[in-house]
């Protein structure tokens, strides 16, 4: 688990993505129970309804699934589930800006690959 939080986004988002990060990382393993939200609750000093509504996200999303009495885990499939979204949050976030950037400047996707592959190779 992240040591703090901060402002920059809702409380709740921010535990759902900490564990997200932590099963995409392996921290967390597919069947492996996760934190409760009195475990969260007590260690970031949150409401506990705060992080239920973390962990909630996550059961809407099929990320975790709730064992009643026992707590809440990993779903199987997970880690693969949240790579999937990464990778199309990526595309969209990240490489198509920079292609639509790069058309509008007139560098060739073949030039943009070579200025990747010459800052990848700066930085060893």
């Amino acid at each position: 688990m992240k040591p703090t939080l901060d402002e920059s986004q809702p409380i709740f988002h921010q535990i759902a993505s900490m564990i997200k990060n932590d099963i995409i990382d392996g921290r967390l393993q597919e069947g492996e129970r996760v934190p409760s939200t009195n475990d969260l609750s007590r260690f970031y000093n949150i409401n506990p309804a705060t992080a239920r509504k973390g962990l909630q996200s996550l059961v809407d999303a099929n990320i975790i699934y709730k064992q009643r009495g026992v707590g809440m885990f990993v779903k199987e499939g997970a880690r693969h589930q949240l790579l999937d979204q990464r990778k199309k949050e990526f595309y969209s976030e990240y490489v198509a800006p920079l292609l639509q950037e790069a058309k509008r400047i007139n560098l060739s996707t073949e030039t943009v690959i070579e200025l990747i592959s010459k800052h990848k190779g700066e930085e060893g």
